[in-house]
């Protein structure tokens, strides 16, 4: 999903590039189906390409939503266009005319999540020198994009549920109350029912946030619409480097269809850039591609015990000690520990003399062998 642009001068030698599969017939069922001569849809206006029948049935439920106060969680992977979809929901809705605010939750230092949405008075903390209104003011009648809504402090969460819940709240260093009309659309690319089974994200806020879900399918579920995404980003970036494209090989828009891209529109859209970069001439270019497998990773050991560390280093200690465990130049000594705290430990991980004597017979020294003795 990208800003639209006309595409119509791009052709290809492909049946891809074909007028009849230029863009999906129009149906009287299905509006803002994206098509290339129709850039007057709301969908094409917000950048939304394509006309599969996963985007076509997310967009039906974007418009029974849009014009309604309700909370919308907007769930997909990462580079879907998940912000693309909260604009549209906005400009579809009676707040249009309003602000539309927009606030990243991991692009904020924790510490200062709090002042972001909420706003600070001055004074408040230190390095607070002047009044600042948060996002929940600045968006007062219109609509806050709260994005990555799964990564926002588990301290913080009550505060923004009292909000959703009451319309009001209070600028960090004041008791003073504001009240709030504020639409809220959220998106995460993260399960948040897990984190809430795990206790990193509170269920009554959860469930508040979650009065109408959208989800957003992938780019490997609507393979239909990638000939229209790659024409329009081939021509989008071509204008912006100066080039001149004018086809696309049938063997470079099949590669580009078939590829799994687990990073979505995001990561198609940098892969035609990077193609037309290097492509020389008029005809696309496609540079070799990950295939989407990553290689198999040689598994790292499993992470040592607690106990299973201290019994190693317990027994380096008595190596390098021959097996003394008292004396100025014992293993206890060695170890910063008292011979009775020694001895109580290596009881109870089971370290005998066999053990030392077993261990050096790996590593022979010059000395004999005493047992352990106190």
């Amino acid at each position: 999903m990208t800003t639209m642009h006309d595409t119509s001068g791009l052709a290809e030698q492909t049946p891809w590039g074909d007028e009849s599969g230029t863009a999906p017939p129009r149906r009287t069922d299905a509006p803002w189906i994206v098509d290339l001569t129709d850039p007057s849809s709301p969908a094409s206006l917000h950048g939304i390409v394509g006309g599969s029948v996963a985007l076509r049935r997310m967009l039906r439920l974007v418009k029974t939503v849009a014009t309604t106060d309700a909370a919308i969680l907007i769930r997909g992977e990462t580079g879907t266009g998940k912000e693309l979809i909260a604009s549209l929901i906005h400009t579809l809705s009676p707040r249009r005319s309003r602000p539309f605010i927009k606030f990243n939750c991991t692009a904020t230092p924790a510490g200062l999540l709090e002042s972001e949405l909420f706003g600070h008075e001055r004074g408040a903390f230190t390095g607070a020198i002047a009044r600042r209104i948060g996002r929940f003011e600045l968006a007062h009648g219109g609509t806050l994009f709260l994005d990555e809504i799964g990564d926002l402090p588990l301290d913080l969460q009550p505060k923004l549920l009292r909000v959703l819940e009451e319309q009001e709240f209070e600028r960090v260093g004041t008791a003073h109350t504001i009240r709030s009309d504020v639409r809220i659309v959220a998106a995460t690319n993260r399960p948040l029912e897990e984190l809430v089974e795990t206790n990193a994200f509170r269920a009554d806020l959860y469930y508040r946030l979650n009065v109408f879900p959208i989800d957003l399918p992938p780019l490997r579920e609507r393979p239909e619409d990638i000939p229209l995404l790659v024409r329009h980003f081939v021509a989008q970036h071509a204008r912006s480097l100066g080039r001149r494209v004018e086809s696309i090989p049938p063997d470079v828009m099949e590669r580009l269809v078939r590829h799994p891209w687990p990073g979505n529109i995001r990561e198609l859209r940098h892969a035609v850039h990077r193609a037309v970069i290097l492509s020389r001439g008029a005809s696309l270019q496609l540079p070799p591609m990950d295939d989407g497998m990553r290689k198999p990773r040689t598994p790292a050991p499993p992470a040592e015990s607690f106990d299973g560390a201290m019994r190693a280093h317990i027994l380096e200690a008595l190596r390098e000690a021959h097996g003394v465990v008292a004396g100025p130049f014992g293993a206890a000594a060695r170890l910063g520990l008292k011979r009775s705290t020694l001895m109580s430990k290596m009881v109870k991980l089971g370290i005998a003399s066999g053990h030392v004597t077993g261990a050096r017979a790996q590593r022979p020294v010059t000395s004999s062998v005493p047992s352990i003795a106190p």
